[in-house]
């Protein structure tokens, strides 16, 4: 009873292929690999010595190895990007409710509290920062971006009334650059989207 109850959780027998001759031996090689560690657990043709029946005992019972895991450079990896995450997570939840949320229209200016923080958090790490901000910076603005009708942005609203899109995302990455350099690139490269 117990060979048929392991005959029909074995993959190949869900395949459709119950040959007889295949299936005999299909439980053969499952009795031999389910063996516990009793001596008196033998296999039908009593081959089977009992160093042989160890060694396989051994085997089946040894838990996996996650080198990985023990590596300590890994694991300094793994603290150092919590750290990262929880560094940059409230920027990143603002700007996405900024730009994806009903809080602003299209067009409307930013209150001074959220445009204090994008100043500050972002734009300040924007690798052209200086050039965005131009002679002036008076407001930060979001809007739909002029190419791309689809996509939301913010903009540098200048003293002079010109106005300029800046990418968030840029802003952070250069932050990451700056404040994580060992870490950084492995870290834009598994949490950034591509092109972005």
């Amino acid at each position: 009873m117990a060979a048929s109850l392991l005959l029909r959780g074995h993959p190949l027998l869900r395949l459709g292929l119950r040959h007889r001759g295949l299936c005999t031996g299909i439980v053969q090689v499952t009795r031999r690999s389910c063996c516990t560690a009793t001596a008196a657990s033998t296999p039908p043709d009593g081959n089977l010595t009992s160093a042989e029946n160890t060694t396989s005992v051994s085997s089946a019972t040894e838990p996996p190895k996650y080198q990985r895991w023990d590596e300590p450079d890994y694991r300094k990896w793994k603290g150092q990007e919590v750290e990262i995450l929880s560094d940059i997570e409230p920027v990143i939840c603002l700007a996405k409710e900024i730009l994806h949320s009903n809080r602003y229209a299209d067009g409307e200016r930013l209150t001074s509290e959220d445009e204090r923080i994008v100043v500050d958090r972002l734009l300040a790490h924007h690798p052209h920062s200086e050039d965005k901000i131009g002679c002036g910076l008076e407001s930060i603005m979001v809007d739909r971006h002029p190419q791309f009708r689809h996509s939301r942005c913010l903009f540098v609203i200048r003293t002079d009334g010109g106005w300029i899109d800046f990418s968030y995302q840029k802003c952070l990455r250069a932050y990451i650059r700056n404040k994580y350099p060992s870490y950084a690139e492995r870290f834009i490269r598994e949490h950034f989207k591509r092109g972005s």
